[in-house]
């Protein structure tokens, strides 16, 4: 299991990109959640495995069709269970 932390940069508020981050992440089988910054960046946390997480960083670098993404910022973090499951949007 792997846990990240992410900061995700760019035109990504106001463009369905937690409501599409939460699909993608349920999709992968992730625990964990999403929410807007007030700086207008959206901060993400993701828990499963390694390869499911793996996918989850490739589509947070594209996201939704209307996002454009200009920088993501990672920090693994160890391993918690206490994070929501189903992923959800705070």
């Amino acid at each position: 299991m792997k846990r990240v932390h992410v900061i995700i940069s760019g035109r990504v508020q106001g463009v369905w990109f937690r409501q599409s981050t939460m699909e993608a992440a349920s999709g992968l089988g992730l625990s964990g959640w999403v929410r807007n910054l007030s700086d207008d960046s959206v901060e993400a946390v993701f828990e499963g495995s390694a390869g499911e997480i793996e996918k989850m960083l490739a589509w947070c670098k594209e996201g939704p069709p209307l996002a454009q993404v200009t920088e993501i910022r990672e920090i693994e973090n160890p391993e918690t269970a206490n994070l929501p499951s189903p992923f959800e949007i705070r």
